[in-house]
């Protein structure tokens, strides 16, 4: 049995998660991850996409040709890999979307976001797949800003806005590793056949800790310019919907209601921003000049 602490979790699991903060074993678990057999559908599915089902606090999720995983009420992972599968290939879906779903039955609000620490705080970026949030961290880490999170990361926003972060390695293509030069921190491949790879950042903050700022990423192009600005509060929680892990779940879990609340939280007390830049290595250090320019500007640096 591996154990990890995973956005405020403590997740007691059978199988290794890649990355994931491995801490001392916890006398009773938060959740547990652990390999059963499990139905091709759930009884009373009350709702249903391609590849998953929902019937009350059971999801099922399935990935064809990886294995089928049952989360239950925000407390256990049943894992049924497909037969001859790689168990690697197998866990990076536990240790994303799976675990993702699992604080969704929580009630938590779940950002799809990099992260790195800025004085005392946290400062996350979000954004679609390919909008560089790793490379953005982890080109950040080179100017002495410890990870957070990347991936996903817990926003505690019943008070003042915390953020529970996972501390885990970076993962980042090929092409990022060999542009911002990190080659000796370049660890095993995400999934076999794929060039994407974890990659071991100089330093990390794993715990939990006050949000300074959210940055949703935008590529510039005509109509939108370099630069950071903050939207109305309205605008400020639909860039938080659209950014939270899977966020179908969202909608589908009734969850709603409780971003826009959260939302109006960070935006009141922390900030949250567009940040505008082009998808360009050559531009990449302008941009991370504008950052702490920026952070500057609100306190978030001296």
């Amino acid at each position: 049995m591996f154990s990890y602490r995973v956005a405020g979790l403590s997740v007691a699991s059978e199988i290794e998660l890649p990355g994931a903060l491995v801490v001392a074993e916890p006398e009773a678990p938060d959740a547990r991850v652990r390999r059963a057999a499990t139905p091709d559908s759930v009884e009373g599915a009350t709702t249903e996409g391609p590849n998953w089902s929902l019937a009350g606090d059971r999801f099922l999720l399935r990935i064809p040709d990886v294995a089928r995983f049952l989360i239950i009420g925000g407390v256990e992972i049943l894992v049924d890999p497909a037969p001859g599968v790689d168990i690697a290939d197998v866990a990076i879906f536990v240790a994303g979307t799976a675990l993702g779903i699992l604080l969704h039955q929580r009630g938590r609000i779940v950002m799809h976001a990099s992260g790195v620490r800025v004085g005392k705080k946290a400062v996350l970026f979000c954004g679609p797949s390919g909008a560089g949030k790793s490379t953005l961290a982890a080109a950040l880490t080179q100017r002495g800003y410890p990870v957070v999170t990347d991936d996903f990361c817990v926003v505690a926003a019943d008070g003042a806005p915390i953020v529970h972060p996972d501390g885990r390695q970076l993962k980042l293509w090929a092409r990022s590793i060999d542009e911002l030069a990190l080659a000796e921190q370049r660890a095993g491949a995400v999934r076999a056949r794929l060039e994407k790879f974890y990659v071991e950042p100089p330093a990390s903050r794993p715990e939990p800790m006050p949000l300074g700022a959210i940055y949703g990423l935008r590529e510039a192009r005509p109509g939108l310019t370099d630069g950071i600005e903050r939207p109305n509060v309205v605008d400020a929680a639909k860039l938080l919907r659209r950014n939270a892990y899977r966020p179908l779940l969202v909608h589908r879990l009734g969850q709603k209601s409780d971003y826009f609340l959260a939302a109006a939280k960070m935006a009141n007390a922390a900030g949250i921003f567009w940040l505008t830049r082009p998808l360009d290595f050559a531009f990449l250090p302008g941009g991370l000049d504008a950052l702490e320019a920026h952070w500057r500007e609100i306190g978030l640096l001296g």
